[in-house]
């Protein structure tokens, strides 16, 4: 039987195992299971792949997007230029085990964005600096759209504090994307505070988050009458993408 799954922490309320299960019997393919791994490390990852002689692809998530490169054979050319891995392919030939690495989040993030960008949308700010933001800040580039990313530590010059963040920056900024854990499942009572009341039907709020189905971010864009859009589009373009990637 082959092996697919799901490398990261907190694994327990996984939108992967459920997609490709659902997949798997939807569409009645045999033979196969999707799997949760539990790595409280990143370095148990050539321990993994030794045990588990069947596992034939893993996608990647918090917080080892990064840190999951130095043991891959080779990084798609995307991947390499975002700076973050999602989705592995396991190739074995004889004894030996090659491990390719793509990043199939700015596939899904930008076909679910595309139908909602205009001419206007010309700048963006984006929540988070961690793996998934490097791929939202990708696909914005190939947007044309500029950015600016928002931390609470900012350590570089493109960077910006939250308390920053003023009538100003929202005007001139109509695209705004989460990229934090904030308001995920169980936690649903966290969100970024950003001025929400300087929002206006121009603007677009994308969370990437699918898990409540409207966050508190989304929440607050929509009373002020933004176009809000959650993760879970996302999340099943770059499922299938990962998946077509296994089987090439």
């Amino acid at each position: 039987m082959k092996i697919y799954g799901l490398i990261g922490k907190s694994l327990t309320h996984s939108f992967s195992k459920d997609f490709f299960e659902q997949k798997f019997q939807k569409e009645k393919i045999n033979d196969v299971c999707y799997l949760n791994f539990e790595l409280d490390d990143i370095e148990q990852l050539p321990d993994l792949i030794k045990s588990e002689p069947n596992i034939h692809g893993l996608n990647v998530t918090i917080p080892y997007k990064i840190s999951v490169s130095r043991f891959l054979t080779s990084v798609d050319k995307g991947a390499k230029f975002i700076g973050a891995v999602n989705t592995i392919k396991v190739v074995r030939k004889n004894d030996e085990v090659e491990l390719h690495g793509y990043n199939t989040d700015a596939y899904g993030f930008y076909h679910s964005l595309h139908p909602f960008i205009k001419k206007y949308h010309k700048r963006a700010l984006i929540l988070g600096t961690g793996g998934a933001a490097k791929a939202v800040a990708y696909v914005m580039n190939r947007f044309g759209i500029s950015i600016q990313e928002v931390t609470r530590n900012p350590l570089k010059s493109n960077q910006m504090s939250y308390r920053m963040i003023d009538l100003e920056t929202i005007r001139t900024h109509n695209v705004i994307i989460n990229t934090t854990p904030l308001g995920m499942y169980p936690n649903t009572d966290s969100y970024a505070h950003i001025p929400y009341e300087f929002l206006t039907e121009d603007h677009i709020l994308f969370d990437l988050i699918y898990n409540p189905p409207e966050t508190l971010f989304l929440q607050n864009g929509k009373k002020y009458g933004a176009v809000t859009i959650n993760g879970l589009e996302m999340l099943q373009l770059q499922a299938e993408r990962a998946w077509e990637i296994w089987q090439c």
